[in-house]
């Protein structure tokens, strides 16, 4: 059975006293407010790991405007920061969510020449403030996102509007898709782990939205599977290849790079329902000794990362991979290479009929004036698998896209916001926050 790519959005206008509340809080949101904060953060390196003293500063921002704050710390480099305003009576606890950290460090010996020559502005810890813009490291993803939150919930509370329900504000350190750098002896510092705490420790919100970009409302999203591919070979020294047995695994591994990215269409072509098409890629090789070339290797390790629908089990996508292995093998004679599971975290959605997910798109249609069109295709993969697998209704919504392959930079970077597209978002979500946690539990159907 096809998997719906839209959904109806249910009719569901606010009365007057929401109404009035809704636009008395957009007009508090400032624009100069939310920059400042911004340019703060991202002069504020926070790498994966390393993310105690961003967590800190934004504690202490989130008791200046009213909320419990406190540092959740996970090690000594490490915590989230976590806020709340209690609402008056029984109502529903929405629960507002972004990463802290950035996936790269800012640092140019971590970094180069992975990403280039040297470290362009945006992959860089200082704020460049432009007309309406700010660029800088992370300074749309996340931390363009933590400030629409804070400045949302903020702009709610000026406006002096009485809650029922409990607005927690939770920003989670080690967000990205990465295991400890070398050198780092944790065990665990990213894929959610700031989350996974969160929800460890006590966290149980009755509906989340996690702030990721996409300026649209997903109801779900892929997981991922990461894969070790070891390619086999010979070991044997340059100098004698010529009278040795000579089968070179690193020579070997292109012919399964090239077969792989080659099946990664087929894989994504076969997998794309619903909102999701999920992708893979070889992201990274290692193979061999740097300091002594001349000996070759016995074997080529390729790191492979292969997001899965919500449709699709890990073991599913790890058997698929085995064959299609199997294939290129036997396209090659001689050709060795098999395949381990090193990380799997299952992909997850929400009833698009859920009340999170009728909210966020009922903010973002009064926001924009226009239908909610969800974006179809994607391949991220956010903390919001992790919540709706612990059985939290969750909506991903995000900012407007700032940065464009026209303006010169890869789409990818998270660099770049417009301080016009959080004032956007900042209204979607005081739309949320207001059409939820003024109502009782029984109104949204808890």
């Amino acid at each position: 059975m096809p998997v719906p790519q839209s959904v109806e959005t249910r009719d569901l206008p606010l009365d007057a006293e929401r109404r009035d509340a809704v636009e008395r809080a957009a007009a508090a949101l400032n624009g100069r407010w939310m920059q400042d904060l911004l340019v703060r953060l991202v002069e504020t390196p926070s790498p994966f790991g390393e993310e105690r003293t961003i967590a800190e500063l934004l504690a202490g921002e989130m008791a200046g405007i009213g909320l419990e704050a406190e540092v959740q710390a996970l090690d000594a480099r490490s915590a989230n920061a976590i806020g709340r305003r209690r609402g008056a009576r029984d109502g529903p606890e929405l629960l507002l969510f972004a990463p802290l950290d950035s996936p790269f460090t800012g640092r140019a010996e971590d970094e180069v020449p992975w990403v280039g020559d040297s470290l362009p502005d945006h992959m860089v810890a200082r704020a460049v403030v432009g007309d309406g813009t700010v660029t800088g490291l992370s300074a749309d993803n996340p931390k363009a996102h933590i400030v629409s939150i804070i400045s949302a919930i903020r702009a709610v509370l000026e406006a002096g509007i009485e809650l029922s329900g409990d607005i927690l504000a939770a920003f989670g350190a080690g967000g990205a898709p990465a295991n400890p750098r070398p050198g780092d002896d944790r065990p665990d510092v990213g894929h959610g782990r700031g989350c996974r705490h969160m929800l460890e420790h006590g966290l149980d919100a009755d509906f989340a939205v996690v702030a990721k970009p996409g300026y649209a409302v997903a109801w779900e999203e892929v997981g991922l599977c990461w894969f070790r591919i070891r390619v086999r070979g010979v070991q044997t020294y340059v100098g004698r290849k010529h009278v040795l047995a000579y089968r070179n695994p690193i020579a070997e591994a292109a012919k399964v790079i090239a077969g792989l990215e080659a099946w990664f269409d087929d894989y994504a072509r076969r997998h794309t329902d619903g909102l999701v098409a999920p992708q893979g890629a070889v992201g990274a090789i290692q193979g061999g000794w740097t300091y002594k070339p001349s000996m070759v290797p016995a074997a080529c390790d390729l790191y492979v990362d292969m997001r899965i629908g919500p449709r699709t089990a890990p073991d599913e996508a790890r058997r698929e991979l085995q064959a299609a292995l199997a294939g290129i093998a036997a396209r090659h004679d001689g050709l060795e290479a098999e395949c381990e599971t090193i990380l799997a975290i299952p992909g997850a959605g929400t009833d698009p009929q859920s009340w999170i997910i009728q909210s966020a798109i009922r903010g973002f249609e009064d926001t924009e004036a226009a239908p909610h069109a969800p974006f179809l295709e994607t391949s991220g993969q956010t903390e919001a698998v992790i919540l709706r697998a612990a059985g939290i209704p969750t909506a991903r919504f995000g900012l407007p896209a700032a940065m464009t392959a026209a303006a010169g930079r890869p789409r990818h970077s998270m660099g770049q916001v417009e301080i016009a597209g959080m004032l956007r978002y900042a209204r979607c979500l005081i739309y949320t926050i207001i059409d939820t946690c003024t109502r009782s539990r029984a109104e949204v159907g808890l």
